[in-house]
């Protein structure tokens, strides 16, 4: 049977890997309440300069990020802010998750 996998799955599977890892999840978190520059996430996040901008290069090349050059900074913008939409749906799964636990839980305490 041939694979109905496609390149729109493809090109899926690009931004949810871009991601996935929690660097990168904070920084769109931030991104989402505004622009920043590498500057500021290297301080929020505690990692060296370098190892942010490998972050914000994986985001850029996903597009889920734009920058735009001023004097001696490149500050980074949330393309779509809609992809926040997508994190609220994870936070469903895991409070659904979570609850499912509980009462498995609740049900093996009896």
């Amino acid at each position: 049977m041939a694979s109905r996998i496609n390149t729109k799955h493809e090109a899926w599977a690009k931004v949810i890997k871009a991601m996935a890892h929690p660097s990168r999840l904070f920084i769109i978190e931030e991104l989402h309440k505004g622009e920043r520059c590498v500057g500021d996430l290297t301080e929020m996040i505690g990692a060296d300069a370098s190892t942010v901008s490998k972050h914000l290069s994986v985001l850029k090349n996903a597009g889920l990020v734009s920058d735009e050059k001023r004097a001696n900074s490149i500050y980074y913008t949330l393309r779509c802010p809609c992809v926040m939409d997508f994190i609220g749906c994870v936070e469903d799964v895991l409070s659904a998750n979570a609850k499912e636990h509980a009462h498995i839980l609740k049900c093996c305490k009896k």
